[in-house]
């Protein structure tokens, strides 16, 4: 989900354009010359450069003692040879942050020693929410992986194999199984189903995974997870070919991706990412929020936002926050309502 802006602006921000071309104009006048904003008078001559002597008999000025501290130089800037303070620097450092947050550079004040006050930007602005349809993006897609499996074909390539291995009797796995296999099929791959009883042991199904790893014929294996509680699904996983593993789950594949390495990316977090970038949303220093931080789709959705695009795998560039179920609601609020792009990972 994106934020963009809105074509209207409302009463209020009008009101805070013009306070900061008001004090804008205010601050670029010379010190004399803000006391006789819109008087008609000729403006009187500036006092010399150089201060007069002082008379004879009297103490001679003191010079200005090094500054101890942030404090002491900010005391030192407002405060004139003669005693009085300027009152200039306040409103310059006041001034820097109006500029800071209109997203405007640094700002150099006449009248003030030579200080330079860094602004601050922020992406937390109230911007109306696009929710983003993957229907005719996925009809696309498919589109074009079928076209490209066909021209592999035709050089004289094998027709690519998928073997799915399916354990137990869950309904929820056996769907997504269903839905992969017509996928599959949709875009001209070859796929088979291998399905073994709940109380399979983790030594079969390693076997499994060796044999399907060593079948010339098979181009990717894809093990449906969850898998029971007495299998160890981190074991399985390692035990698949990185070449072959789909989904992206091998300790390979994962530390090629923190690595921004050319890897086969776990599929969800790989769908988030062409999404983003067939919709043409600029992640380049945006704030992201990812809700969830799981290891098969939060965490690689952070990494392929957060990472340097000129890397090998290009990443978005992005600021990215992770939220999960111990982050105070106070606080997914305050991090959604300043995020540019929000991606829900999480049930």
């Amino acid at each position: 989900m994106e934020t963009r802006p809105g074509t209207r602006a409302g009463p209020g921000a009008q009101r805070g354009v013009l306070l900061a071309r008001t004090a804008e104009a205010f601050l670029v006048l010379p010190w004399r010359q803000r006391a006789r904003v819109g008087a008609k008078s000729p403006a009187t001559p500036r006092p010399p450069a150089v201060p007069p002597l002082p008379p004879r008999g009297s103490a001679p000025p003191r010079a200005p003692e090094p500054c101890r501290g942030p404090r002491a130089c900010r005391r030192a800037d407002r405060e004139t040879p003669g005693g009085g303070r300027r009152g200039m620097a306040t409103r310059a450092r006041g001034f820097s942050l109006l500029r800071g947050r209109l997203g405007r550079g640094p700002v150099r004040v006449p009248g003030v020693a030579e200080r330079a006050w860094r602004g601050f930007g922020s992406s937390g602005r109230r911007h109306e929410a696009i929710i983003i349809s993957g229907t005719d993006m996925a009809k696309q897609i498919q589109r074009e992986i079928q076209q490209g499996v066909e021209s592999w074909i035709a050089l004289g390539n094998r027709r690519p194999h998928l073997s799915i291995i399916l354990v137990g009797d869950n309904p929820a796995s056996h769907t997504y199984v269903r839905n992969k296999i017509k996928a599959a099929s949709a875009v001209g791959i070859c796929s088979e189903l291998i399905t073994k009883p709940r109380n399979v042991s983790q030594e079969e199904l390693l076997d499994i995974t060796d044999q399907l790893n060593m079948d010339p014929r098979v181009s990717g294996i894809l093990v449906q997870l969850p898998l029971p509680d007495h299998v160890d699904e981190r074991t399985i996983c390692n035990g698949i070919a990185p070449e072959k593993d789909v989904d992206g789950f091998h300790i390979i594949n994962i530390g090629r991706l923190c690595l921004d390495q050319h890897s086969l990316i776990p599929a969800t977090a790989s769908a988030v990412w062409e999404i983003i970038k067939r919709t043409g949303i600029e992640t380049f220093g945006k704030n992201v929020v990812v809700a969830g931080r799981s290891k098969n789709v939060g965490m690689p959705i952070a990494m392929l936002l957060h990472t340097d695009g000129e890397h090998e795998r290009p990443g978005g560039d992005a600021t990215v926050t992770i939220a999960h179920r111990y982050t105070p609601r106070e606080q997914l609020k305050a991090h959604t309502q300043l995020a540019d792009i929000i991606i829900v990972a999480a049930e």
